[in-house]
């Protein structure tokens, strides 16, 4: 009896997929999709990986460096308040000189009273100044809230000007004058409140009166 195969033989059936456009068509595609995405990994997203990376070390170089900064400029603020107040007090100096001669002594008491040395006082003046609270005056009061703009001598007598965080310095001020035995017949002869707009402070604004003891 003679056997007839209709089933197609398996070595046919693989030459037909192997020959099939399709699927080469579908290879060519995922190759290309994987050539691409490698070139994007290589061209575009490496680099720009590695350009934040330095990006970064780079910020943590400069932060590192700023904060060297600040510890080396630690202080720096209360040295600058202080070169100010300096040159605000050589500045008042200057201006002193200028002006008409003064006795040296009464300069030097001047300075004196600005300071926490006090002025210069007569055992009778101390006992005073120690039981009496109109001429008591305040220990510890900082000269540096006072700053003189002129100190001129007037034939004898002599008026200073000058400016003053509040009137109470001013009054500590004119209470040393009239303890010191350089200096008598003191009369603050008033003041305002100044606002400087160029520095953008307020202060208050004095005159003081008086005679110098030659």
């Amino acid at each position: 009896m003679i056997k007839v195969n209709l089933l197609p033989s398996r070595k046919a059936a693989k030459k037909t997929s192997a020959s099939d456009p399709s699927a080469k068509q579908m290879f060519l595609g995922v190759a290309a999709i994987v050539a691409m995405g490698a070139a994007i990994f290589l061209l575009v997203d490496r680099p720009k990986r590695a350009r934040l990376t330095d990006v970064r070390h780079a910020n943590d170089a400069l932060n590192s460096s700023i904060a060297d900064k600040k510890r080396q400029l630690v202080g720096y603020d209360d040295m600058k308040k202080s070169w100010e107040e300096a040159n605000k007090r050589a500045a008042a100096i200057d201006r002193l000189m200028q002006n008409k001669v003064i006795p040296a002594n009464a300069l030097h008491e001047l300075s004196r009273i600005l300071t926490l040395q006090g002025p210069t006082m007569s055992e009778q003046m101390t006992s005073l100044v120690a039981t009496d609270a109109n001429k008591r005056f305040e220990s510890d009061w900082d000269g540096k809230h006072v700053w003189v703009f002129s100190f001129v001598d007037l034939n004898g007598g002599f008026r200073l000007d000058g400016g003053a965080q509040s009137e109470s310095d001013v009054t500590q001020l004119s209470k040393r004058l009239a303890a010191s035995v350089y200096f008598y017949d003191i009369n603050p002869a008033g003041g305002e409140r100044v606002a400087d707009a160029q520095n953008s402070v307020n202060y208050y604004r004095f005159t003081i009166t008086g005679r110098i003891a030659y």
